[in-house]
Formats: C-alpha cells, structure tokens, sequence
C-alpha cells in the first residue's frame, strides 16, 4: 500500500486528489494539509511513501518543502502538481529532488501513475512539461531567476505575491535582516532597483501562478 500526503490549500482540489486516490486499491491517503507547515509536520508524523504537494502554497511553497523533505532525509518521494507547467520553476523543483512534476490540467489516471511511478524511485514528468523542458533545452533557453539561490527564490516569489518583508521573514523563519539582504542580492543579481521590476520579470519568465 502506498501511503500519499496530500498537500494543497484549496479544499475542493483536495478532495478531488483524495476521491482519485480512494478509487485505487494501491494507495492510501494518510493526511491532508493546507500549507506547507502543517505538510512538514504531518509528513514527520505519517512517515508517507509519497507527498503530492501543490507549487504555489501560503507561506512556504512547494520548492520550499520539497527542500527540507530532501535535506532532513524523511524517506518520501514528492510529487508536484501545479498549473505551471514551463518557466523557471519546473526545473528548479526537479534540481529540489522532486520525483515528479505534472500539470493540475492532468486526467487523475496520469495522477496515480505519477504516484505508483515516484513511490518506487523512478522520475514522472507529466507530458507538457517533459515538451517545455526539452524544447528549452534544444533552444538553449534561460532564465534569469536561474542565477538565484533557493532561498533567494523563495524571497522573490513572495515579494511579487504582495508579502512584506516581516511577513516574509516569519513565513521562512529568516530574520528580517536576512530577508533584506536576500531582496539586495536578487536585485543585484537580477539588474533591477523595485519590485515592479521584479514582478515584469516574473511574469515574463513564469515564476508568477498562471490564472487557472
């Protein structure tokens, strides 16, 4: 039996995971969360096989659990499910360690294979982004966010999402100082001076959610 973590803010989302996964003799939802906190926490307390984990949370994000799942060795496998399926991000989270990546537009049979597939070690790509990604390849396609830490990252996509800097600081457990010299070295690093800027650029090279 495998047993999932389901992680996802929306309600309805959640159920719809959960209604797939109870169709499937194999697998076994054992917790649901809503943010990424609660995730980690249930995740330490259910020791699951797999973790499907949506990209854009409150507070901490998809990249940022699939990080400390990986660093803090808990023996699960995630799986990502978002609406974006091209840009930065993608890539990112499979350089993270994601086992896989699949578009929330997916039918819920490529849902359970994604699971089945991760929950053994293998890689799952769902068939959009595996395209995205090998047509940036061949085009020798680049970001500009590629430049940046994970942490660096994180500060820019919560920036861009309306958060201020205290809010940013105790959303990813960073002292505001910390947080500010996260926003100078992105901002260097980027070549820009504001945060319009950075939300242009974001929009551009896809690190904002798209509209669902």
């Amino acid at each position: 039996m495998i047993r999932v973590v389901l992680i996802e803010d929306h309600g309805l989302v959640r159920t719809g995971y959960r209604m797939i996964l109870q169709e499937a003799v194999d697998m076994e939802v054992v917790g649901e969360a809503e943010d990424g906190e609660a995730g980690l926490q249930l995740i330490r307390q259910q020791k699951p096989d797999v973790v499907v984990c949506d990209l854009h949370l409150p507070g901490l994000s998809g990249l940022d659990v699939t990080e400390r799942v990986i660093k803090a060795q808990y023996g699960c496998n995630v799986v990502i499910v978002s609406m974006q399926t091209d840009g930065p991000m993608p890539r990112r989270l499979l350089d993270a360690g994601a086992k896989g990546y699949i578009s929330k537009a997916c039918p819920g049979e490529e849902l359970l294979n994604a699971i089945r597939d991760v929950s053994r070690g293998k890689r799952y790509l769902g068939a959009d982004i595996a395209r995205n990604l090998a047509m940036a390849a061949v085009n020798g396609d680049s970001s500009p966010f590629d430049q940046l830490t994970p942490r660096e990252l994180a500060v820019a996509r919560l920036l861009v999402r309306g958060s201020r800097g205290k809010d940013i600081a105790e959303q990813l457990s960073l002292s505001a100082k910390t947080v500010s010299t996260h926003k100078t070295r992105l901002y260097e690093k980027l070549e820009i001076n504001d945060l319009a800027s950075l939300t242009r650029l974001a929009s551009r090279y896809g690190l904002l959610e798209p509209e669902s």
